[in-house]
């Protein structure tokens, strides 16, 4: 039954996986329900409702995802970066957590679901180094915070994702100085009967 949820829900955002790549992704879903027993790291139990509220919630930003290297900020159960990941197999996904149990938890994922793609950082994401395309986050923080957090990591020309419930108008209007708001998307997302919307940031020159 979950895959054809699955499939169905890939099918009303307009994605076509291979069935291979729909498979790892519900083996994610299993894994992370399975270690959730123990870590909680979602506060969903039912695997029906992870389709929804995870993977194509996670899966509705694709078509927004550039071909640079990603960072996942906050990843915690490894969302949005493991699904973009699985995905998208070319493209480097680095995600970060400072719970040293969620990344943990991404470090087994990633081998587990063979995903060659993925690097996993246990830290606070201020005190990183590199260079990113693309830095995304899902439930992270209010916009301001998580652009400040992450702005020395932001490659020139780069870009943040980040995945809103309501549309955040009082934390757009708060943005520091120089951020540019290039797109607020409101997403559909099969099966999830909430607001939510991708905010693409970049910044000003």
């Amino acid at each position: 039954m979950s895959q054809i949820t699955l499939a169905a829900g890939l099918a009303d955002l307009g994605l076509s996986l291979p069935e291979d790549t729909q498979a790892k992704l519900l083996a994610f879903r299993d894994l992370l329900l399975k270690w959730n027993k123990t870590y909680n790291l979602t506060a969903l139990r039912d695997p029906a409702q992870a389709i929804s509220h995870h993977l194509l919630d996670s899966l509705a930003i694709l078509p927004y995802i550039g071909d640079g290297a990603l960072l996942d900020v906050g990843s915690g159960g490894g969302l949005p970066g493991i699904p973009l990941a699985i995905t998208r197999p070319q493209l480097p996904v680095s995600m970060v957590d400072t719970v040293q149990k969620k990344a943990t938890f991404l470090r087994q994922a990633s081998i587990e679901l063979g995903l060659k793609n993925v690097a996993v950082y246990h830290a606070r994401v201020e005190e990183m180094s590199g260079q990113y395309a693309q830095i995304s986050s899902r439930a992270f923080s209010e916009l301001g915070m998580f652009v400040n957090l992450t702005r020395h990591l932001l490659a020139p020309g780069g870009r943040w994702l980040a995945m809103k419930g309501v549309r955040p108008d009082d934390e757009i209007r708060a943005l520091p100085e120089g951020v540019v708001v290039e797109q607020v998307i409101q997403l559909d997302v099969p099966g999830l009967d909430a607001e939510r919307h991708l905010i693409i940031l970049k910044a000003g020159s």
